[in-house]
């Protein structure tokens, strides 16, 4: 199945592929190793990864935290599995809430504060991932976080650099409970200073104690309700009492003798298998990865998708047309015929009607193998930190609208529309790779550059990993990463593309997970991929 792969890394990077029979690949070592802990107790890809992912709550809490949301594709050996653990907007949110609030005329939910923040999702996604298919105590799988929380870590580069960036934000910094949590000198912390977080480590154990009850409806979600009414918030402990993940049936789109799998809407996975989908109508051969010709043509595919995605995909019960409908054969090869292999275009949706994230992934000798993300979202979510436990939400609110005509129009118990999503691949029905790029809108952008460099072009995870990436942003205006081929931007300049270089790789390209199976996963084992613009580790034994 890789016998083809050039294992010479073709980009600058300090990263180099890793081999191994069990595998945890995430943005900070310490949360590589915690899921490695559990796999040598005797725990499982499902153990290693909820260790892993309650670590990353601490230390990565720019980008995550207690009060994240949380997606999963999981391969338990013989199928594939989706978890949406997305939280619901609380039950006095309406278009008539924040209209009193923030005036007739408004238009939009706050970037920040209580009014930005729905019920949190990611502690019960490891509850209900622990409960179906985790081997040891879940209790045992939050030890290493609550340790290192209360033990402290020294801060890594790559994450300081978001921390000092989201300090100096006005309408962050002035949040309830923020300062206190985030800047206990006065500022973010020095790469190499030790941060402790023992609030968190009090939370986790109350979560380990009572397997996730105490942060829905139990003593948390008390305490979160009474912060809530004091800064003029409508979540209660009612809302996190109501909430519940789902188990849902994961999307695909055949691409190349390949089944790429995303989770179906209220997520923005759809934008990645449509463009895939458009993109199965050209031909590669006879042209390179770095090339204009193959850039442009993922560019002007990744337009099209995105143009369906953010006018039809939203909470699945507000949408007026299907995933089925996004995915369909025609439809996608009629969209891939408005593509000019000369020219950059400014998209518009079509009619498919006829008539701050982390990612990590974990795989183990058995052959399960896990694909999970979570997030604020933004950095530092909505801002808000309940001191007494640590637990900082996200924003998620933000993604909804005011407007009544839209599917992410925001209503009571709704789910927002997503930007975090795992990504899964198969290939004649057996597992191949677990993966995700995290990073805003740069999401299915990143799933869609890093197949494509993997399927198209045989480059290995790793060097699809490094390869630079461009981002799609609007209209003709694209970023591009400063070690992109010049030759390349420049071509794709003359095509009518707007290029806007950013220097900082970091905050605006996303950072990428990779564990692709060599075969039986007890003898040959997998080869995993962790992204040079993060801080992480693929950890193997």
């Amino acid at each position: 199945m890789n016998s083809s792969f050039d294992w010479a890394a073709g980009y600058p990077s300090r990263r180099m592929p890793v081999f191994g029979n069990n595998v945890v690949s995430t943005t900070h070592p310490l949360a590589a190793q915690a899921g490695m802990k559990m796999l040598w107790r005797g725990g499982n890809a499902v153990d290693a990864t909820i260790a892993a992912a309650a670590t990353m709550t601490i230390v990565e809490p720019c980008s995550n935290g207690l009060g994240s949301d949380a997606f999963c594709i999981l391969w338990d050996g013989k199928q594939l599995h989706g978890l949406n653990s997305s939280g619901f907007a609380p039950a006095a949110w309406t278009p008539e809430y924040f209209r009193s609030k923030y005036g007739k005329d408004a238009k939009a939910l706050p970037m920040r504060g209580w009014d930005s923040a729905t019920v949190p999702g990611a502690v019960a996604s490891w509850v209900a991932l622990s409960e179906r298919f985790g081997k040891l105590p879940f209790a045992d799988l939050l030890e290493p976080a609550i340790e290192i929380a209360e033990r402290g870590y020294l801060v890594p580069t790559a994450i300081q650099h978001k921390w000092v960036g989201a300090a100096g934000l006005p309408n962050l910094v002035k949040q309830p409970g923020y300062a206190e949590t985030f800047l206990p000198w006065g500022r973010a912390p020095h790469v190499g200073e030790r941060f402790t977080f023992p609030a968190a480590a009090k939370a986790l154990r109350l979560i380990a104690e009572t397997r996730g009850a105490a942060l829905y409806g139990g003593e948390i979600a008390v305490t979160l309700e009474r912060h809530a009414r004091a800064e003029g918030g409508a979540m209660t402990a009612a809302d996190l009492a109501a909430f519940k993940p789902e188990w849902v049936t994961p999307i695909a789109k055949n691409y190349r003798g390949y089944t790429v799998h995303e989770l179906p809407p209220n997520g923005q996975g759809i934008a990645a298998l449509m463009a895939l989908g458009i993109l199965s109508h050209f031909d590669f051969s006879g042209v390179s990865a770095d090339s204009v010709d193959a850039q442009h043509l993922q560019i002007e595919a990744m337009k099209l998708a995105f143009a369906d995605t953010y006018r039809y995909v939203g909470d699945p019960a507000a949408m007026n047309v299907t995933p089925e409908q996004l995915l369909d054969d025609s439809y996608l090869a009629e969209r891939a015929r408005l593509i000019d292999p000369k020219k950059a275009q400014d998209f518009k949706a079509g009619n498919p009607v006829k008539g701050g994230t982390i990612y990590l992934t974990a795989a183990d000798s058995s052959g399960m193998m896990v694909s999970f993300i979570q997030s604020n979202y933004m950095g530092f979510g909505s801002g808000v930190v309940i001191p007494e436990w640590g637990v900082s939400l996200q924003n998620r609110g933000y993604g909804f609208t005011l407007d009544e005509t839209s599917p992410n129009c925001v209503a009571p118990r709704k789910r927002p529309f997503h930007t975090i999503i795992p990504g899964f691949l198969t290939r004649d029905g057996a597992p191949v790779m677990s993966f995700g790029v995290m990073g805003g809108n740069i999401q299915p952008q990143g799933h869609l550059q890093t197949l494509v460099r993997m399927i198209d072009f045989n480059q290995n995870p790793q060097a699809a990993c490094d390869a630079p990436r461009w981002r799609f942003e609007s209209g003709l205006n694209l970023n591009a990463e400063k070690h992109m081929d010049a030759n390349t931007a420049d071509g794709l300049v003359k095509l009518g593309h707007k290029i806007i270089p950013l220097v900082d790789s970091y905050m605006d390209f996303g950072a990428g997970q990779f564990i692709w199976r060599m075969g039986d996963p007890a003898v040959e084992g997998y080869t995993a991929a962790t992204d040079s613009r993060r801080d992480g580790q693929a950890a193997v034994g």
